[in-house]
């Protein structure tokens, strides 16, 4: 796993080197979501309020609440409303209720239509109404149902018994006859003010005044989530998915970046890094076939997790650092002129194009004739990283290996190592590679390092010539 932090920079480098496979994924997913949006046609909601006066507790509403949306209302307004293929069942699932602020019950209903919306909103309400009416109204409890009327007969009992105590007094004008008159008149006055105050505190009182406030409002548009939603939630899903997706795989990269990896992988001393400069992207995607087409179009022909590239020095300064590596592989070598094969790994084109021009600076040696100054000469072969196969040794005692930084991983590069040990050449030394941005031309000739070098024929990985 790669330990670089993931940073803004990553993701500007993603969306400016992917923009079209991120563009085409989220097309995609906007697709994606125009299909859901057909599967699920649109629906509308309408919502109608219930007025519960009276004083009611927070559990007592969130109760009225859920027999608003109870099996027996909704069943009664299916059985009311009569739509084909739509039963009560089906109904559960789209009507609902909250308590509200203000003593107010919101019975909310969705349909396909704005019509049926406020037809099925108003109908669950008017059937709450009616089932709450019959319970407040209806007590299945004798001894519940027949306490409030005993005592109201008890209390007209004792209304009339006072009458017989009042007139069997004494009739005199004595005080204590005024006094017991006065009293049972008090006690008379006391019991019907508390069948007065009985009788407002019954709770069914409240609940027979339950009242719509007013028919359902009928809706003007969607009910979330919308066909437009569903359509920018698939685009933005998919295109996370692509960013997370390219992240991950970054985070997860197991290909040596650093120069101290890839000589510790092939068990080989850096000799030096050499610069290639850029090549103008294709207008056409290189090679034949439809994949080719493809990956060009959407962009993936190139890497996007290489570093934003330097400035070139110059043509002079990238002739210096060849030279350098030829110098440094002549001081290295035990006899002079030797002849040593340069592996290239196949696919990686800018190590073939360094490899080239590494060729063509040992083969301009100032003075060839030299011990002390002759440079090595140099062979490029190809090995593939899958199934490495280096040429045995012949005229040829010793290997150059040349690649790219972030190409290759630790196992492909041991397996090249395993190769040339197989065929008994020695790891003489690792060049790295790296694209730089080339400076403009001032004049119309060309340098001597555009032009590719003729590279000596050799042996491939597979056997045959190169």
């Amino acid at each position: 796993m790669s330990d670089d932090t993931i940073r803004l920079i990553t993701i500007g480098r993603i969306l400016r080197r992917r923009w079209r496979l991120l563009a085409i994924v989220a097309v995609m997913g906007a697709l994606v979501g125009y299909g859901t949006s057909v599967l699920f046609p649109p629906r509308y909601t309408a919502s109608a309020s219930v007025l519960l006066p009276g004083a009611w507790e927070e559990r007592e509403l969130l109760t009225q609440a859920e027999i608003a949306t109870s099996s027996v209302v909704v069943d009664r307004a299916a059985a009311t409303l009569g739509w084909t293929g739509v039963s009560g069942s089906k109904l559960r699932d789209r009507v609902s209720a909250k308590a509200a602020d203000g003593n107010i019950i919101k019975i909310s209903g969705t349909a396909d239509t704005p019509e049926r919306a406020q037809r099925l909103s108003d109908q669950v309400a008017k059937e709450y109404l009616t089932f709450a009416a019959r319970i407040a109204g209806d007590n299945t409890d004798p001894e519940a149902a027949d306490g409030p009327e005993a005592l109201r007969k008890m209390v007209a009992q004792t209304s009339r018994r006072i009458t017989d105590l009042a007139e069997a007094a004494d009739p005199g004008q004595t005080v204590e006859s005024v006094q017991g008159r006065n009293e049972l008149e008090k006690l008379r006055t006391a019991l019907q003010e508390a069948m007065k105050k009985l009788d407002e505190a019954d709770p069914a009182t409240d609940k027979a005044n339950m009242v719509v406030m007013g028919p359902a409002a009928r809706p003007t548009g969607e009910a979330p989530p919308t066909r437009m939603q569903l359509i920018v939630a698939g685009a933005l899903l998919f295109f996370l998915l692509a960013v997370i997706g390219h992240l991950t795989a970054a985070r997860m990269s197991r290909r040596l970046r650093t120069e101290p990896e890839i000589a510790a992988a092939l068990g080989s001393a850096l000799l030096g890094t050499v610069d290639v400069p850029r090549e103008r992207p294709a207008h056409r995607p290189q090679g034949g076939g439809p994949r080719a087409w493809i990956r060009w179009l959407l962009g993936v022909d190139t890497r996007w997790d290489i570093p934003t590239l330097q400035a070139s020095g110059g043509e002079a300064s990238r002739k210096i650092r060849y030279r350098r590596v030829c110098a440094r592989l002549r001081d290295q070598l035990p006899s002079p002129r030797r002849r040593l094969l340069v592996l290239v790994p196949d696919g990686d084109e800018i190590a073939r194009r360094a490899a080239g021009q590494l060729v063509a600076e040992a083969g301009s040696d100032p003075s060839p004739s030299s011990s002390s100054r002759g440079y090595p000469m140099l062979r490029v072969v190809g090995v593939s990283v899958f199934r490495p196969l280096v040429p045995d040794r012949e005229t040829e005692s010793g290997a150059l290996v040349v690649l790219s930084a972030g190409s290759w991983t630790a196992g492909e590069l041991a397996g090249i190592a395993e190769a040339c040990a197989d065929a008994r050449h020695e790891v003489v030394g690792i060049v790295v590679a790296g694209t730089v941005r080339a400076r403009p031309r001032r004049s119309a000739d060309r340098p001597p390092d555009a032009v590719t070098p003729a590279i000596a024929v050799g042996v491939d990985a597979r056997g045959g010539s190169v």
